[in-house]
């Protein structure tokens, strides 16, 4: 609806205000402490050793590999039984099938810091009378991820496998497939471009994550985002904060992310258009 000089404008000037936390996000990592807390946009000297100091101030290398594990593992069988779960309120007609799919909608609607108390309780109840441990490991964090990845995984899910006609079906029944070899051959494979989207933002929410990580992890469990919450809340006073070290952990932690993005960019486009267009 722009002329087109209007909408290069308009590209740019979104382009800058989104790029603009990164680009100084980028600059600060390579930059010294002192320059940074000056306001330095271009620093004199580039302080590469941050990127190598930040290793053992922050021993990010657990705190990765806590992340890597809880969100990938949470997102998997988020997805997993998405799939499942989607496939049955798409094709078959059940009391209470309405009902189930408003009340996914409904659950993205509480405020997850509301169930943090709730959680937390349940978790020291499963050990106060099962003597099963969950406070403080990763098989809690990743029920915890669970808990809000499951229903938005599902109404992915449920949205794509819309779009798959139902004859592709009938004449797997045909060829003698079962039901369940009809999930997995036909729908599973038809149906991967929104099993990434629905992986990925299961994925973020565990990745992204400070308040759970907070309360539910131990000093070996804590993800990334924790460690770089608690490394930030420690140089708060004193002496000159290490700018450079956090905005390099800042940086490395999101490089995985935006790899993710890349990789599947392609199959990000068509889940999330999918349900746009009625077949």
């Amino acid at each position: 609806m722009l002329p087109r000089p209007l909408q290069v404008v308009s590209v740019v000037l979104l382009c800058a205000f989104a790029l603009a936390p990164v680009a100084f996000m980028l600059i600060s990592s390579v930059s010294p402490d002192v320059a940074v807390a000056s306001g330095d946009l271009f620093p004199d000297e580039l302080a590469f050793g941050n990127y190598v100091e930040l290793w053992s101030t922050l021993q990010l290398a657990n705190g990765l590999a806590n992340s890597l594990v809880v969100s990938l593992s949470a997102a998997v069988l988020a997805t997993a039984f998405a799939v499942g779960t989607a496939y049955c309120l798409v094709r078959f007609t059940f009391v209470g099938r309405r009902s189930f799919l408003r009340s996914l909608l409904g659950l993205q609607t509480i405020p997850s810091a509301l169930l943090l108390l709730p959680l937390f309780v349940v978790f020291f109840s499963v050990d106060s009378y099962l003597g099963i441990q969950l406070v403080g490991t990763r098989t809690g964090m990743v029920i915890t991820y669970l808990t809000f990845a499951l229903p938005f995984a599902t109404w992915v899910m449920v949205t794509y496998l819309r779009t798959i006609p139902l004859s592709l079906e009938e004449a797997g029944l045909i060829d003698g497939l079962t039901r369940f070899g009809v999930l997995w051959r036909i729908v599973v494979p038809l149906a991967f471009p929104g099993m990434v989207v629905a992986t990925i933002f299961s994925f973020l929410l565990g990745w992204n994550d400070v308040l759970f990580a907070s309360i539910l992890s131990s000093p070996q469990t804590r993800t990334a985002a924790m460690q770089l919450s608690a490394f930030a809340q420690s140089q708060e006073g004193g002496a000159i904060p290490l700018y450079g070290q956090l905005m390099g952990a800042s940086v490395v932690c999101a490089v995985p992310v935006v790899v993710l993005y890349l990789v599947f960019q392609r199959y990000l486009v068509g889940g999330l258009t999918s349900g746009g267009v009625k077949g």
